[in-house]
């Protein structure tokens, strides 16, 4: 004998979220992850910064649940992927005092350019490979793998606070050691912003 699966409307689900009945908001994310997820991509075409928008659209209704003025879930849901999607794309862009810095630079020729990158490159391995084996391997999985501290810290089976303590670490140690290098002031900027 089949169960009758029963059919919450998204009024019901919005009046009993914004009255404390936690065991609704799993029902909601399961009826609009996906679709959150589509749009947000169709969009913007990159997963994780996708993803990382949903959950965080979900996670902002499940803290305001009870203060919520929500009439329509769905509208509401798909206008916060579309804001959320913009407001990300615009934190992307450069202000104009940073494109007039960058633009002041001068831009050496191609070929100097690379050789000076292989070089530092080559230092930068050379002193990541001191680093303590725990720290080098956050710091990789971190600025060579790409992955976020969340994921390290769940591979790792460590806390997130360590991993940002070693990843800190890690740079403090590398803007010590590259100081000889005439770029490194320009790169370690350029590793801590990752």
């Amino acid at each position: 004998m089949k169960s009758k699966e029963i059919f919450i409307s998204d009024e019901q689900l919005l009046i009993d979220l914004s009255n404390g009945n936690g065991t609704v908001f799993p029902l909601i994310f399961d009826r609009y992850w996906k679709r959150l997820y589509s749009y947000a991509f169709k969009i913007y075409r990159d997963d994780k910064v996708c993803e990382d928008i949903v959950q965080e659209i979900f996670i902002s209704l499940w803290e305001k649940a009870s203060e919520s003025q929500i009439l329509n879930l769905e509208a509401y849901l798909l206008r916060s992927v579309k804001y959320r999607v913009a407001n990300h794309i615009r934190s992307l862009k450069f202000s104009n005092s940073q494109e007039e810095i960058l633009n002041s630079i001068p831009y050496p020729s191609n070929s100097v350019l690379n050789l000076e990158y292989q070089e530092f490159e080559k230092e930068v391995l050379s002193q990541v490979k001191k680093l303590p084996p725990r720290c080098r391997e956050i710091f990789i999985l971190s600025r060579f793998d790409n992955y976020s501290n969340s994921e390290i810290a769940e591979k790792l089976d460590i806390s997130i606070r360590t991993v940002e303590k070693q990843i800190s670490n890690a740079l403090s140690y590398l803007k010590a050691n590259l100081v000889n290098c005439h770029i490194a002031g320009f790169i370690t900027t350029i590793l801590l912003q990752c």
